[in-house]
């Protein structure tokens, strides 16, 4: 049977595309961008907030919204029963990430007429996302390609691994979000010791804690990655500013180095898929100036100015 497949998720939508499967996808998130022939399906979720504005308006507006519902997106009820879908990937990883779990089901029994498998993805550490992708891949009837992938991306990461091996290993931060501070946690931790690095705040299978100036300074990283969650380079790099006015910023070991990168969250830090495997690459380039991360320098990550 071929199944029909709505995504509300941008790393499941590239999953269901890196198992070669995109052509039974009938919808997808507004955020799903990649691969870029996914832009023309129907968009079947969307934000309840308007994310415009400064990080702090952006973080204080979610905040409040939070109060009031399960998450900050909604389906479009009309769009969801044109797709008419019988399978539906989804999260419950994050109430900012994507529509919650409970409100695809209710949506599903409200405006389906059928029955409808909804998977949840909730991964917080790279054996979780690479457990996703073998727990999509069964629902396709994908299951040689879903192993064939898990493999090819293991080999990725044990070869940024084995570059970095044996030289000196910095202490780095991940910042997730500028205004207020927020530490990288999840899987970030984990990429930056593939990368060959120390990470410092953030820890491994958590989630991104806040974080005070005074905590960064005394932390003191040797190098800093800003990486603000769903934020393309340039909008990421508009936040430097902020960071710049932080007390005791000019002292950090990594500022007075250079060594700040600011990072395409949306695309390689923040999707729990298969590019994780390019954000390994670029935090090597970043640290340690190897591998094929230093390819994306310019388009995927730079040095902060």
């Amino acid at each position: 049977m071929t199944r029909r497949v709505v995504s509300l998720l941008p790393s499941t939508t590239e999953i269901v595309a890196a198992l070669g499967r995109s052509e039974l996808l009938v919808g997808r998130s507004h955020e799903c961008d990649f691969p870029a022939e996914v832009e023309d399906l129907p968009v079947i979720s969307r934000p309840r907030h308007d994310p415009v504005g400064s990080s702090a308006q952006i973080h204080r507006g979610v905040q409040e919204l939070l109060t009031q519902v399960l998450s900050i997106y909604q389906v479009d009820a009309d769009a969801l029963r044109e797709a008419a879908p019988d399978l539906i990937l989804t999260q419950d990883l994050c109430r900012v990430c994507a529509v919650a779990e409970d409100e695809v089901l209710a949506a599903a029994r409200a405006h389906l007429g059928h029955e409808v498998e909804v998977l949840t993805s909730s991964p917080l550490t790279l054996a979780g996302v690479l457990g996703d992708i073998l727990r999509v891949a069964e629902a396709l009837g994908a299951r040689e390609e879903g192993e064939a992938l898990v493999a090819r991306l293991r080999g990725e990461f044990a070869a940024i691994h084995r570059a970095v091996s044996g030289r000196t290993r910095p202490t780095l931060t991940l910042l997730e979000w500028v205004d207020p501070l927020m530490a990288g946690g999840t899987w970030g931790p984990e990429l930056i010791e593939l990368a060959g690095a120390t990470p410092l705040l953030g820890a491994a299978g958590g989630h991104s804690p806040l974080l005070a100036a005074e905590e960064l300074a005394r932390a003191d990283p040797d190098v800093l990655v800003v990486s603000p969650c769903g934020y393309g380079l340039d909008r990421a790099a508009e936040d430097l500013p902020l960071l710049r006015a932080l007390p005791g910023w000019e002292q950090l070991t990594a500022v007075r180095s250079g060594r700040v990168a600011v990072v395409d969250g949306s695309a390689y830090v923040n999707r729990p898929g298969p590019r994780l495997v390019e954000t390994a690459a670029i935090l090597a380039a970043v640290v340690h100036g190897v591998g094929p991360g230093c390819d994306l320098e310019g388009t995927g990550w730079r040095w902060m100015g």
